[in-house]
């Protein structure tokens, strides 16, 4: 026997993503229900920022010590790697969920496990791990908040070979010897920049010319020469063709298309991401399985006027930070029609309008150096037509470098847009400049004038000096 529930919003996915989407509507006096196959707190969580930044901290962090004039000598020693998976392992609460289920339990939300699925406008079937199945019923609205999944390209070999993804590399229990990185983005770079500092051999494998290929050039060509100098091999204009593992628990022999072999001890294809919406019922409402779903700036789906896409599956801006700003975007639009209040006058700071995950997109890659951005860059701004100056400066000569590291590297790049003189995007790249991205995009998301800008004095003798530095090579 089915049983049935009501509910004013149905949550599918339990991601950061859904936590703000229910946490939103109960705030506005809404019930809510979650739905949630996997682990409540999702893929940033379990397999992906957590893990991930876990194990990139010793990483970062010895690197930065042998700069440093006095300590670079008690950081030559390797990582304790067993220590550094370890404490990885508690960053993931052990692949546990308990303290996710009490903060969403604590909001007043009621957490549904199985896999949910459309089954007509505003419903929703879960089938448990038991069989049973529930439908639940949503009397405003229902949020797909189910994020994303790594793509494994088809290619001849890869089911047997049983490749890394991004899941595998941050969740793995022991240190390859050999590590073969597909691929050039955050994901690749970041996991590639893991892996060999806690011992593997690591070769990344590019189809295109260079790293982080979305970001200003000189980002991918710093990461590319510090990942050179710790020991990594990275080959360009590559493709893979096949893969082979011999015996299923043997070495993976990678197969180039121009007919090279090279074997390592695991394979990790970083290839980009597809929606999960493959296996939710979207037919049953008029949308095409697997497909990203097109949503307006308050995230509601186009042609409907109670489903919304909030998160990687609307394919906006693939970041957790991006997902949960459109979470709380979408749950004061679903908040305020279901009250049948104006959404202008639901939140005078413009709370019901998603507009950063277009044009002040933040991104920090945790790499050494790290990589911060914020915005458009160069290339962008020029193809959508603006009329921009990029203005660049080392940021190894600021003092504020100087003093933080022996040999610091880095290069900031400014975007201004000439006919309004305000800026269009921001780039960092240096040890520490994650840090520094707020006050930029402060900047861009304000507009403000670049001649107020002069008048914001960073403290000596920091990093942030810089902006001053970009500000006089602009004035001339």
């Amino acid at each position: 026997m089915t049983e049935a529930m009501e509910y004013d919003v149905v949550v599918l996915g339990a991601g950061p993503v859904g936590e703000n989407v229910a946490d939103r509507a109960r705030a506005a006096g809404l019930s809510a229900a979650v739905v949630e196959s996997e682990l409540v707190g999702g893929e940033c969580s379990y397999w992906a920022c957590m893990p991930s930044k876990a194990l990139l901290r010793p990483a970062i962090a010895r690197a930065e010590a042998r700069r440093v004039p006095g300590l670079r000598q008690s950081a030559r020693g390797p990582l304790d790697a067993a220590a550094v998976l370890a404490n990885r392992d508690e960053f993931t609460s052990h692949w546990k969920d308990d303290g996710q289920v009490q903060w969403l339990e604590g909001v007043g939300a009621d957490i549904y496990r199985g896999h949910g699925r459309l089954a007509g406008p505003k419903k929703i079937t879960v089938t448990g791990a038991d069989g049973q199945e529930r439908l639940l019923t949503a009397r405003h609205a229902v949020a797909v908040c189910t994020g994303s999944r790594a793509v494994v390209p088809d290619l001849p070999g890869v089911a047997g070979a049983r490749p890394w993804t991004s899941r595998e590399a941050t969740s793995a229990q022991k240190v390859p010897g050999r590590l073969v990185v597909v691929g050039g983005g955050v994901v690749g770079v970041e996991m590639a920049t893991a892996w060999r500092a806690l011992g593997a051999e690591v070769t990344l494998l590019i189809r295109g010319g260079g790293l982080l290929p979305r970001m200003e050039p000189f980002a991918g060509e710093l990461v590319a020469a510090a990942l050179t100098e710790a020991g990594a091999t990275i080959r360009t204009d590559v493709s893979v063709a096949s893969v082979e593992r011999t015996g299923g628990t043997g070495p993976v022999t990678v197969v180039l298309e121009t007919g090279e072999r090279l074997e390592s001890d695991e394979i990790l294809f970083a290839t980009g991401r597809a929606p999960r919406t493959d296996d939710l019922g979207m037919e049953s409402v008029g949308l095409e399985p697997g497909s990203w779903l097109q949503v307006d700036d308050s995230c509601r789906v186009e042609g409907t006027d109670w489903l919304y896409a909030v998160g990687d599956v609307n394919h906006r801006a693939l970041l957790t930070h991006q997902g949960k700003y459109q979470a709380r975007i979408a749950g004061a639009a679903i908040a305020a029609r279901a009250q049948r209040v104006p959404l202008l006058e639901s939140d005078p700071w413009g709370a019901h309008a998603a507009t950063a995950d277009r044009a002040a997109v933040t991104q920090v890659v945790f790499t050494d150096p790290e990589i911060a951005s914020v915005g458009l860059t160069l290339a962008e701004a020029e193809a959508a037509g603006h009329r921009v100056r990029a203005v660049d400066y080392d940021l190894g000569t600021v003092a504020g470098a100087a003093l933080y590291a022996d040999g610091y590297t880095g290069r900031a790049r400014m975007i201004v847009d000439l006919d309004t003189e305000t800026l269009r995007g921001v780039t960092f790249a240096g040890p520490a400049v994650g840090e520094m991205l707020h006050s930029a995009t402060i900047a861009v998301v304000g507009e403000v004038p670049i001649n107020r800008l002069w008048h914001a004095v960073p403290a000596y003798p920091t990093i942030s000096e810089i902006w001053l530095r970009l500000l006089e090579t602009y004035r001339g």
